[in-house]
């Protein structure tokens, strides 16, 4: 479960649900809370910080409906999304006042509207020649979405980009190190970057997250089997699962017959295996699978792609560690 750090002023004037809420999206929005974690009930965090229980209730609803928190009967409230609506739109209303703040200047130094596009639009140029520049590695749990998510990156950023797995950084190589240390810049998915982190800490090199999204023909592969089909989903980590179940129930898929599992513990795999008649792996698990699929049971791989609004962010930050290095 997750510790929640709120410090509430019961003197500031602001509403009591209100501070909690904002205090709670604000974790969310700093990575400090991840995806999948589950929250405090509302008895206990209400005991935590000595305020009544509607309190609490108040603010979890709303982070609800907003999709920041996701409740499920009986298992608890969770962190539903890293890849944050009101991120997105925050950020684009602070480009628009930006470029009302210069173009104002530019009329007071008698600059034309056209001139203005001009200056705008070569500025951009510049931005993205300098992104053409930019060497960056990407790291995955397993190749072939490592290569996968590369490619949507190159052809979206122009950046030239070298997939890795996680276990080359784990027994990284002579030839492994020298790209790294001729990179700009390490990419991996949210899930990964604090163990990129670890794993990378003597090269001194930034990591940056992106978040990803279910592919849509993945979810219609599932929702063409006949109810009463019975499948079993295996993948790495807590977070994966977890996501992946959101993107299930929000496609409609929530009420069929699934067992999720991130064992590695191979009597358990083969039960799970042995008790399914659709076979659903993340990527990285489609070995272990295919080993312990003594049936030759169907197998699809459940993919993601990267999220538009993630990779946006990813480029305004590259720009920006240009700039500073």
């Amino acid at each position: 479960m997750i510790t929640i750090n709120i410090k509430i002023n019961k003197h500031s004037g602001v509403p009591l649900y209100l501070q909690v809420k904002n205090q709670i999206q604000d974790l969310v929005k700093g990575n400090l809370i991840k995806v999948g974690g589950k929250m405090p009930t509302e008895r206990e965090l209400s005991e935590t910080l000595k305020v009544s229980r509607n309190t609490v209730s108040t603010a979890y609803n709303q982070l609800e409906q907003e999709g920041v928190l996701k409740s499920y009967q009986g298992r608890g409230t969770f962190v539903a999304e890293e890849a944050n609506p009101w991120k997105v739109q925050n950020t684009k209303e602070k480009i628009i006042k930006f470029i009302d703040l210069a173009f104002e200047e530019a009329i007071e130094a008698g600059i034309a509207p056209d001139v203005f596009l001009e200056i705008a639009t070569q500025r951009i140029r510049e931005k993205k020649e300098l992104m053409s520049k930019i060497s960056a590695i990407y790291v995955e749990c397993n190749i072939e979405q490592s290569r996968m998510f590369s490619k949507q990156l190159m052809e979206s950023t122009d950046m030239n980009i070298v997939p890795f797995t996680l276990d080359d950084i784990r027994n990284i190589s002579d030839q492994t190190r020298q790209i790294i240390e001729k990179s700009q810049v390490i990419i991996a998915t949210f899930n990964h970057v604090n163990e990129v982190i670890k794993l990378t800490q003597g090269l001194h090199k930034d990591v940056i997250g992106v978040a990803i999204n279910v592919d849509l023909a993945t979810i219609v592969k599932i929702a063409r089997y006949p109810k009463g089909t019975k499948f079993a989903f295996v993948c790495i980590s807590n977070e994966f699962m977890f996501k992946a179940r959101g993107a299930l129930e929000k496609s409609g898929l929530g009420d069929i017959d699934i067992q999720f599992t991130n064992s590695f513990n191979d009597q358990e795999l083969e039960r799970v295996i042995n008790n399914a008649d659709i076979l659903i792996v993340s990527p990285g698990r489609y070995k272990d699978v295919q080993a312990c699929n003594v049936d030759n049971k169907h197998i699809m791989r459940f993919l993601y792609n990267l999220d538009d609004s993630s990779i946006k962010d990813l480029k305004s930050k590259i720009v920006e560690l240009n700039q500073n290095s």
